[in-house]
């Protein structure tokens, strides 16, 4: 299906081959979907990613003793990704600004949820049990879990998102997965979602990207229990 839709949507013919960036200024930033940094909000911007770089350390060795020291098996995957790709950060900080005129690129990057994530893969059997295990245990390290959405019941997404934030104020996000879900979202759709996030793709196109993720997670067996998990969210200063 995903080489059908290349052969029908080429890369070519993407977003990205039509944003001009020939005539901005030196030191400044444009995404390929045509959002822009002036000089002094990129440089400001790269600056606060830089400290959220140096919270990630502490974070990621705190969550991996958590899923280690569970009896529940479950493994953190994915680590080469724990920190979101610096340009996708900077596009997040120019869509924020160019909405919120009165925030700053630092106000924005800190309010980032997901600037660091992670994702812990737990077998169908010990899905629930161990998500519920993983995050007592976060729990008690003083970390704050203060939003949860569980997506099983989802037409395009299987999966549970939290949102979580240390004594220190740094967020961070952890997805809990199956293994058949993890490899539907990691090996399968992702493709689809990064073109479906670019605010330049064309409505039939999304029409067509959002059809493919809906087929692929029909396929994806519900771990027992998993639906029954209650969404939450608490507001944070």
């Amino acid at each position: 299906m995903w080489s059908d839709h290349e052969h029908e949507w080429p890369e070519e013919t993407q977003p990205a081959a039509s944003v001009d960036r020939s005539r901005d200024p030196d030191g400044s930033w444009r995404s390929d979907s045509n959002l822009f940094l002036a000089p002094d909000t990129h440089a400001r911007t790269k600056e606060a990613i830089g400290k959220v770089h140096e919270a990630e350390t502490r974070v990621t060795t705190g969550l991996d003793q958590a899923v280690k020291d569970s009896p529940f098996g479950g493994e953190l995957v994915g680590l080469d990704y724990r920190r979101k790709g610096e340009d996708r950060l900077k596009e997040k900080v120019a869509e924020k600004l160019k909405v919120e005129l009165d925030r700053t690129p630092e106000e924005v990057v800190q309010g980032l949820h997901d600037a660091i994530r992670y994702t812990v893969r737990l077998s169908r059997e010990n899905y629930t049990a161990g998500y519920q295990d993983v995050k007592q245990r976060l729990e008690s390290e003083g970390h704050k879990m203060y939003y949860e959405k569980n997506q099983w019941d989802d037409a395009e997404y299987k999966g549970l998102n939290t949102r979580w934030i240390t004594s220190e104020g740094q967020r961070f996000e952890i997805q809990f997965h199956t293994p058949e879900s993890y490899h539907a979202k990691q090996e399968i759709t992702h493709p689809a979602y990064e073109r479906i996030r670019n605010r330049m793709t064309s409505d039939d196109e999304r029409a067509a990207l959002e059809a493919f993720q809906a087929e692929v997670s029909a396929w994806i067996p519900i771990p027992r229990g998993a639906t029954d998990i209650v969404n939450h969210r608490k507001d944070i200063l």
